[in-house]
This record gives C-alpha cells, structure tokens and sequence, in this order.
C-alpha cells in the first residue's frame, strides 16, 4: 500500500513539475511577444509624431504629402465597403435563415467562406488583375475596390452568420405564432437582436482592408495625383508608404512614418470599436 502511494506522489509530483514548466514556457513566449509588438508600436509612436505635421494633410503627394493617398484610400475603402458589407450580409442571412446547418450547398459555402478568409491577400489582387485590370489594359481604382471587397465578404459573411445563429429560436417561433412572415421576422426581430455583433462583423472587415497593400499594387496602380475618377489609377496610402520607403529622401522617409502611425491609429481605432461592441453585446447577454 505505502509503494502505491509513493508511485501515486512521484506521478503527482511529475505532473505539476511538466505544468510549471509548460507555464513558464508559455508566460516566456507571451513576453517574448508583447516585447515585439510594444518594440514595434514604440517606434511607430516615436517617429510617427516626429514626422507628424498639417502638411501631410494639405501638401499633394508628388510636393511630400498624403491629401492624395487618403482621399484615395478614402474611396477605395468606402467603395468596397459598398460593395462587400451588402453581399455579405445577405449571403450570411441566407447561410443563417434559409440554408440551415445541416443544408449542404450551405456548409459547402461556409467552406469556402473559410477558405477565402485565409487566402493570402496577393493573390486575391494578382486575380482581380488578371480579370479586370488585365483585360482593360490600365489599373483602376474600381478593380481596387473590388480586391478589398473580396476579402471583406467572407468576414462580414461569417460574423453575420454566426450573430444570428446565436439569436434564440424562441424568438423566431414567437413572431412566427403571432403571423409574421419570414422575411419580417428575419428583418425585424433577427437583425435586431443580433445588431451588435453584426456591425461588429462590418467594422472588423473594413479595418481588416483598410492597411492591405498587395491588392492595391496589383488593381489601383500607384498614382500620385489627385483623382475622384474610380475607373482610373489612384491613388492609396499603404502604396504610398511602400513607394516613398524607396525614396532616398530623408523627408518623404519621415512622412512614411506618420502615414503608417495615422493608419495604424485608424486601424487600431476601428478594432477597439467592434471589441467594444462585442464586450457590450456579451454583456446584455
């Protein structure tokens, strides 16, 4: 009896040994990688406000500024958010709605949702080349858009499906008792309850696109004059940055830094919004 305990002891013992060591591993790691990224933030902070001033926002790009790049950027973001956010919406409705978890043509799109999620960003835009801007002959900033709008789909489409599936069948049934048919239920009673997380979906999306660069190379071209024309090259700012990191140019350099420290405000601004939401959505649940 007292060697069994003993065994039993020694084994215990193993045990909290190995999870002290895999804790201490993982606290190593989880430094080592907060270390990076503060590293990386510090130094955007630093010489993004060193290289901060008004003329960024006033001077064209071919003077040193951004107007240029962020009107561009601007449209680029809005036009595929125009595009994206509906079909993506709808797409998610239909999965969530009418296509049900066990539908096969609805699983096989959720797949491929998956799937596009998690293709890299170059070659969405190297085939929005070859499909648009190719046949055209020119880039333009409509073919852009459309690159960014296919990588805002499957996200918006997946959080969409996933709010409201999470949305209780009681509620459906209730509206449905009283005579409601299914598109108001869906409108009215769905959506509403699911608001939260579905704007969350759309605000993650559009931050998702907005600092992606390799589409644009490929679709809007890099211009650097003041363009509203869509179907022509524009002008964006993370084409911007990669153009003047080329430049000798120690001033166009610093005006790189505060072009990245401005999108990555954005950016960083956009996610604490929709983590905001979800926190809020959780809440209320």
């Amino acid at each position: 009896m007292k060697k069994f305990i003993a065994i039993r002891e020694k084994a215990a013992a193993k045990r909290v040994r190995i999870n002290k060591i895999v804790n201490y591993v993982s606290i190593f790691f989880a430094v080592l990688g907060l270390f990076f990224l503060v590293w990386i933030m510090v130094t955007l902070i630093v010489k993004g406000i060193a290289g901060f001033s008004s003329s960024i926002f006033i001077d064209d790009t071919v003077f040193g500024g951004l107007r240029n790049a962020l009107i561009g950027h601007t449209i680029l973001v809005g036009i595929a958010s125009i595009i994206g956010i509906p079909i993506g919406l709808m797409a998610g409705t239909y999965l969530s709605e009418y296509g049900g978890a066990n539908d096969r043509k609805s699983n096989f799109i959720r797949n491929m949702s998956d799937i596009m999620m998690s293709t890299p960003s170059i070659v969405i835009g190297a085939f929005i080349y070859a499909v648009v801007v190719s046949p055209f002959g020119s880039y333009n900033g409509f073919a852009g858009a459309l690159a960014l709008a296919v990588m805002m789909i499957p996200v918006v489409l997946k959080t969409t499906d996933d709010m409201l599936t999470l949305v209780p069948q009681s509620l459906r049934e209730a509206a449905f008792a009283l005579g409601a048919p299914k598109y108001k239920v869906t409108m009215q009673i769905v959506f509403r309850a699911a608001k939260n997380g579905v704007l969350t979906g759309v605000i993650l999306a559009v931050a998702r696109v907005s600092g992606e660069t390799a589409p644009l190379l490929f679709t809007s071209g890099a211009w650097d004059f003041l363009t509203l024309n869509p179907f022509g090259p524009m002008p964006s700012l993370t084409n911007t940055i990669y153009e003047f990191t080329q430049s000798p140019d120690a001033d166009l350099n610093s005006v790189v830094w505060a072009g990245a420290f401005l999108l990555a405000v954005v950016v960083l601004g956009v996610n604490i919004i929709g983590r905001i939401l979800i926190k809020t959505k959780k809440n209320k649940g």
